[in-house]
């Protein structure tokens, strides 16, 4: 069992920049792959980036790549998205999760999940 809190979601205007933490409890962080997902107002929750467990390789979904940073600190078992150059489109509630499976796609399968933080991008 894996207990993850997000924090650092807020207001901020267009092209502007928030970064998101999520805190993992346990011991075996290191031992996960993470990832972030978001829901939009009115919309389905979506993948936004995922970095895996081994080598810290980074996936990201396309509306995202190049201004999204996803990183993680195993020493502080705290996984970490940089946003920048915020459009108001990505406002929605953002959350963490956890991946236990070391098989199959890293964009599905997560089993733990935080309790989410809002993003809102003002135009």
């Amino acid at each position: 069992q894996v207990q993850l809190v997000e924090s650092g979601g807020g207001l901020v205007q267009a092209g502007g920049s928030l970064r998101l933490s999520c805190a993992a409890s346990g011991r075996t962080f290191s031992s996960y792959d993470m990832g972030w997902f978001r829901q939009p107002p009115g919309k389905e929750r979506e993948f936004v980036a995922a970095i895996t467990r081994i080598g810290g390789n980074t996936y990201y979904a396309d509306s995202v790549k190049g201004r999204f940073t996803i990183s993680r600190d195993n020493a502080k078992n705290t996984v970490y998205l940089q946003m920048n150059s915020l459009k108001p489109e990505d406002t929605a509630v953002f959350y963490c999760a956890a991946r236990t499976s070391n098989s199959g796609s890293i964009y599905r399968g997560y089993d733990y999940w935080g309790q989410g933080t809002q993003v809102t991008v003002s135009s």
